[in-house]
């Protein structure tokens, strides 16, 4: 590296000295290319320790990198003498303080019975009573609040670094993250791969950055334990074959004592919570929500009765047999599936002895058999569905034109056996979903309204829920 000093001889006006610098500046990159990656500029921000100039990197005319410096006197001098040549040029007197504590070291530095580092050290701080300035391996000068500890300054020159830090060298020793800094410090930041940021670290640092920093990092942290938790529980779902559905999930939580969502995923990350004990609760859950929708008793199935099991002569097995003319145990038809006359069925004895009706392909029916087979009955219906109509949903989903909601109210309509007993269709961007609550007796009248519907002008999807 070759390098060239500029001194310019300015009044000590920063606004003169300033514009001068850049003059020069644009001179030396007009005849040479400059490296903008290498331009230091310490006259809008000058260093802690004072330091004035102008820093720029130019390919000369052999090919190689030349550093130049450029400066003015006043800034010359701070670089060469220190901080006392700027208070020189400020004007600072003796009222400040500055003068008797110059005497005092030079006093004290002409009397050769006083260990002069000691001296030094006693009266370093007596103009920073609020920072202290601090080195790196490199020499690198960084000023700090007074009280800055290892893990301040760590922070102070990059949050990844603070992050990692485990410790420190401080003059050659090792110290730990708490550790105060005093000025003329070396300090050499310690890290580790595997260190991460802790609550208890506020405790530790003074300065607001540091602990805008560490609250950030926990943020952060907490964040992506909070999503592999989260992915980790819905993969333990997809493995089980369940489907997971998220307010099913947040009933869960508040019934657990959560109070938010945050501490339930942060007690599966911290593995305080077994996940499998977290499904198989999900499964009550579910079940729980299945019993108090089921409370609701639609006047068509008010007539319906349950027999006992009976022999059957076409099986040697015992068959549930769902019959409106059979005297014997209430049951109920499951919401989870709303089964109807002619679906294949099952029974499943619930936890309070009652029988709920599912539909073979039941969302939940794969659980129940492979954790509850011995609660599993089989059925079957009997008899014919006159005169008994069941609630089903369908899902419609298709173009947003003209009338199709018309349409599909005079296709219900039309139709003998079927009554339509709500309707609800929400339209965004020309597309419109929707889903509809018709009552029906079996499920050849509800496969020939379904046929009918997708006959209809922008209905691309039905299907039942």
């Amino acid at each position: 590296m070759f390098a060239i000093r500029i001194i310019l001889d300015s009044e000590p006006d920063p606004a003169k000295e300033k514009q001068e610098c850049w003059q020069v500046y644009s001179i030396v990159t007009d005849m040479y290319q400059p490296n903008p990656k290498r331009l230091r500029d310490w006259l809008s921000i000058p260093k802690s320790n004072g330091y004035e100039s102008l820093h720029i990197t130019v390919m000369g005319p052999e090919g190689k990198w030349v550093e130049v410096q450029i400066r003015t006197r006043r800034m010359d001098e701070i670089a060469e003498r220190g901080l006392a040549a700027h208070w020189r040029y400020k004007g600072i007197k003796g009222e400040t303080g500055l003068d008797e504590w110059l005497t005092s070291v030079r006093e004290a530095l002409e009397n050769a019975d006083n260990d002069s580092l000691k001296v030094m050290d006693q009266f370093k701080m007596d103009l920073y009573e609020d920072e202290v300035f601090v080195f790196t391996p490199k020499g690198d000068l960084f000023k700090l609040a007074k009280g800055a500890t290892v893990l301040d300054f760590a922070f102070h020159i990059h949050s990844k670094l603070g992050c990692k830090c485990i410790g420190a060298k401080v003059n050659g020793k090792n110290v730990q993250l708490k550790q105060k800094l005093n000025s003329g410090d070396q300090v050499e930041i310690m890290t580790s791969n595997t260190q991460t940021p802790k609550q208890g670290w506020l405790t530790i640092v003074t300065t607001s950055k540091a602990r805008t920093k560490i609250r950030q990092a926990l943020k952060e942290m907490v964040a992506r334990q909070h999503a592999f938790a989260k992915e980790t529980l819905e993969r333990k779902f997809k493995n089980r074959k369940m489907e997971y559905d998220e307010a099913t999930m947040m009933r869960l939580i508040k019934r657990l004592g959560f109070k938010n969502v945050t501490d339930f995923y942060q007690q599966i990350a911290d593995e305080t919570l077994d996940i499998n004990e977290i499904l198989d609760k999900y499964i009550e859950q579910q079940k729980r929500d299945n019993d108090t929708h089921d409370d609701i008793v639609y006047r068509s199935a008010e007539g319906y009765n349950l027999q006992t099991a009976q022999e059957e002569t076409t099986s040697k097995e015992d068959v549930l047999v769902i019959d409106q003319n059979l005297k014997g145990l209430e049951f109920k038809l499951a919401k989870c599936c709303n089964p109807i006359y002619g679906d294949d069925v099952f029974g499943f004895v619930t936890v309070s002895g009652g029988i709920k009706i599912h539909r073979s392909d039941c969302p939940n029916a794969t659980q129940m058999r492979e954790r509850f087979g011995y609660r599993i009955v089989k059925a079957r219906w009997a008899g014919k569905s006159v005169g008994t109509q069941y609630p089903i949903t369908l899902r419609v989903v298709g173009h947003d034109d003209i009338g199709i909601v018309t349409n599909i109210t005079s296709i219900i309509s039309k139709e003998n056996g079927i009554s339509l007993r709500s309707i609800g269709i929400d339209s965004n961007d020309g597309l419109f979903s929707g889903n509809l609550t018709v009552m029906v007796s079996d499920t050849g009248r509800l496969e020939t309204l379904i046929k009918k519907l997708r006959t209809v002008k922008g209905v691309k999807q039905v299907s039942r829920n």
